[in-house]
């Protein structure tokens, strides 16, 4: 499992022109499922991203969790994150978990981490989404299932 995790000022969700779901201060974390992940692989992650210190503190340094300065959270699933670049020049994504299987995962992690933010919002799995968002810093972090 990977994420990739944007500290924002604010980010968005747009489908077919409609806005889905939006935050204010807080994490996009954009959310890829491997062939082999599951709900432990799942559980870990969870753990990690909602300890990570990325948010300044009084004196500038990243020392704050997303709960300490009470900041929202936008997942969107992003297949694309399992992105295999080694071989030609188009991207294999055989790496990455079947449709189904992901969905159910991409549901778990967001019922999992519902109750412990402020606010939590959503992509659409499997939508051509629209997303934007106002990086802070810019400030990314890619947390991967196989580093921790």
């Amino acid at each position: 499992m990977r994420f990739l995790i944007q500290v924002v000022n604010q980010a968005s969700v747009d489908i077919d022109g409609e806005r889905v779901s939006s935050i204010g201060k807080g994490m996009l974390v954009l959310v890829g499922i491997g062939k082999e992940d599951d709900e432990a692989v799942a559980d870990k992650m969870i753990a990690k991203l909602l300890k990570m210190r990325i948010f300044s503190d009084s004196n500038g340094k990243t020392n704050l969790s997303l709960a300490d300065v009470e900041g929202e959270m936008l997942l969107v699933s992003q297949f694309t994150l399992y992105a295999d670049c080694r071989h030609g020049n188009r991207p294999s994504f055989t790496n990455s978990m079947g449709p189904q299987r992901a969905e159910e995962l991409y549901n778990y992690v967001a019922d999992s981490i519902r109750p412990q933010v402020k606010k939590l919002g959503l992509g659409v799995f499997g939508a051509d989404m629209k997303v934007s968002l106002i990086n802070n810093g810019p400030f990314t972090v890619i947390l991967d299932s196989e580093d921790i």
